[in-house]
């Protein structure tokens, strides 16, 4: 069955992936160092894992499978996933992929670097209307497209 599993700490779309995940009937795990408060009902479960830096990266690396879905912003969970052939989907509605993780690492070290010479500042750019209509549009193709797959 194909579920979705949610690096929740900071996601700013969490309930617009509880409401995807309800209509086609999906497990969803949302996964966190500190409990969030979630939808009571019995296909979303709050994981809370140890405290430490990548205990839920951990956690949901270790139990996803191939065709499920995960939300996440961290690249190198997003690499993670990949590798076990989950689609990754960002919270801007970008879908991470085999052939762009290379450059999205490397880009994300290069950014690490820049910022702790003091070169550049800040983050990424406010979160707008149009990235949560982006993540819905995309999170309802890549579940159409898994289910054809496993059909």
């Amino acid at each position: 069955m194909l579920t979705i599993y949610i690096d929740a700490d900071g996601c700013p779309v969490k309930d617009e992936t509880y409401k995807v995940a309800a209509r086609y009937q999906l497990k969803v795990y949302v996964v966190a160092n500190k409990r969030i408060n979630t939808p009571l009902h019995s296909s979303i479960e709050m994981v809370v894992v140890s405290a430490g830096p990548d205990e839920a990266d951990n956690w949901i690396a270790e139990n996803i499978g191939e065709h499920d879905i995960c939300i996440t912003t961290d690249i190198p969970l997003a690499d993670r996933c990949l590798k076990k052939n989950a689609k990754v989907l960002g919270a801007r509605g970008d879908e991470f992929t085999e052939d762009m993780i290379g450059e999205a690492l490397a880009t994300r070290e290069l950014m690490k670097e820049l910022r702790e010479m003091g070169q550049i500042g800040g983050g990424p750019a406010p979160f707008q209307p149009r990235d949560r209509s982006q993540f819905l549009s995309n999170l309802d193709r890549i579940i159409q497209k898994i289910k054809r797959i496993k059909t």
